[in-house]
């Protein structure tokens, strides 16, 4: 079990958990996860940690197809600008590795914004909190589990 996984049934969010043979040399992670659990990328959501200037670090969740916009990310957290965290901080903070880091379970709460288009989707997919493992939720579940917003952030 995974902080993450843990976090999920102590508050008895209902999910399901994907496991998949992970393959060090892919290029991608979110794609990887994608392709093989044979799930539609825009449902397959990666977890990416930014820096709002004064190493305060927030979470964007978005599809694995999409790029995270910088921009729309300052302006959903009202900042005036946001760059990608050190992973040095963002292993530090979440208690993951890249790759593997999931929205849930962190170990310090970080604000959490979490793409729009996730409202469009039945369920998505989110990392475990390790590679090759990936939890099927709600969004709605997943924004009340990280207490996290939606706004548009690709």
């Amino acid at each position: 079990m995974t902080p993450a996984i843990n976090q999920l049934i102590r508050l008895g969010v209902h999910h399901k958990l994907h496991e998949y043979i992970h393959d060090p040399k892919a290029a991608s992670y979110g794609t990887e996860a994608a392709e093989k659990l044979a799930v539609n990328a825009h449902r397959v959501f990666k977890t990416l940690v930014v820096d709002t200037g004064q190493n305060i670090l927030a979470v964007a969740i978005l599809p694995v197809n999409q790029q995270l916009n910088l921009k729309l990310v300052a302006k959903a957290l009202n900042v005036k600008k946001v760059t990608m965290a050190d992973p040095v901080m963002v292993n530090r903070c979440t208690g993951y590795v890249l790759g593997g880091i999931s929205p849930v379970g962190q170990k310090r709460a970080l604000t959490t914004i979490i793409d729009a288009s996730a409202n469009a989707q039945k369920s998505v997919y989110v990392s475990g909190g390790r590679r090759g493992l990936e939890i099927e939720l709600t969004a709605y579940d997943l924004s009340r589990v990280t207490n996290g917003s939606f706004a548009v952030i690709t």
